[in-house]
């Protein structure tokens, strides 16, 4: 492993009261890496996130009602869609984790910086061995 990769950092996010856009810019640029020195484009040198209390992020405007999230089983007929106020309610970690995958690259390289993206209900966590910082 290169230094980067071993001194990577973890920090905690906190997404009560935060709005939806705003708080997954902030991940996505910490997950990438692009906050560090070392940042480049063709290697993994970003840190992890834990988001807490996914269940109180905000949406502005009427896309709680108006937006809608769109899924595909792979079969025939298998499109389902769902409004992202209902799904806020339900799945508000689904919510999160897309909207942070969406501003990463979408590539092989992205899919190992989302897997470091860990959101929960509640303000608890099982990550405590990996001494997060409040960021």
């Amino acid at each position: 492993p290169l230094d980067f990769q071993k001194t990577r950092q973890w920090h905690v996010m906190d997404a009560d009261g935060q709005v939806l856009g705003r708080m997954a810019t902030r991940i996505a640029t910490l997950l990438r890496g692009k906050h560090k020195p070392v940042f480049t484009t063709h290697l993994d040198t970003g840190d992890g996130v834990i988001v807490i209390n996914a269940e109180k992020i905000r949406v502005t405007g009427r896309k709680a009602q108006n937006k809608m999230v769109y899924r595909h089983s792979g079969y025939p007929g298998g499109l389902k869609t769902e409004s992202l106020g209902s799904l806020l309610k339900t799945k508000p970690e689904r919510v999160i984790s897309d909207a942070v995958r969406g501003m990463l690259p979408h590539t092989r390289l992205g899919e190992r910086m989302i897997r470091r993206l860990k959101v929960y209900r509640g303000a608890e966590h099982k990550h405590a061995a990996q001494k997060p910082v409040k960021a």
